[in-house]
């Protein structure tokens, strides 16, 4: 069951979804417009992308990076890399924006001191997805995962410790970020497919910036 910490009206509020995972509505709607601003920078330096798994298959969603780590797939397998496969230069920095942004969604959560040292940015068209997967990539899982969501609403599903665990059905809005950490860092998760629509600033696509400390 899920519980308010703090709901003023007109104003950004939090979700405790379980034990350490959070959900701050409308935590990034204040300053939405200047981080897409600053997303859709770091794309024209590092151009988003369809990658492949391990297995062979193209995922659905484009991605980008930028911080010091960029998270890259192919048939080599998921990991992280200091620099951009496509032009073997280092992935641009984080904006400055971004990380306060990142570092006080996960305090206002329950995880003081984050420190992102990677933000993966993944861009669904209508009808992407995104499987359950848990992130095991980092070095490091006592850092908590953040999630901004901006454009299109999704549906999140928050999974168990096991892929056959229910998941919890989340929905996801503009300005919407999630933090989840803790004993509930290794939880499977995953996107529904998008829905058609457009947004005001993305128009019809949906931009989710997720912050990890990968090393």
């Amino acid at each position: 069951m899920s519980a308010s910490l703090f709901a003023p009206q007109g104003e950004p509020w939090a979700e405790r979804l379980s034990a350490g995972a959070v959900l701050l509505h409308g935590w990034a709607l204040p300053q939405d417009a200047e981080l897409c601003a600053e997303v859709d920078a770091v794309i024209g330096q590092a151009p988003l992308r369809g990658m492949e798994t391990p297995g062979g298959q193209s995922m659905s969603v484009a991605t980008s990076s930028c911080g010091d780590w960029g998270w890259v797939s192919d048939r080599g397998g998921y990991r992280y890399s200091a620099s951009d496969p496509q032009t073997g230069q280092a992935w641009p920095r984080m904006p400055a924006r971004l990380l306060r942004l990142a570092g006080d969604a996960a305090a206002a959560a329950g995880f003081p001191g984050f420190a992102p040292d990677a933000c993966l940015i993944n861009c669904y068209q209508p009808g992407a997805r995104m499987g359950l997967h848990q992130d095991k990539d980092e070095r490091d899982f006592s850092a908590p995962i953040v999630s901004v969501s901006l454009g299109l609403p999704a549906v999140f599903l928050l999974g168990g410790l096991r892929r056959a665990d229910r998941a919890l059905k989340i929905a996801l809005e503009h300005g919407d970020v999630l933090v989840w950490g803790g004993e509930d860092r290794m939880r499977f998760h995953g996107v529904q497919p998008v829905k058609p629509g457009v947004h005001p600033l993305l128009g019809a696509r949906r931009l989710n910036l997720t912050f990890r400390k990968a090393r």
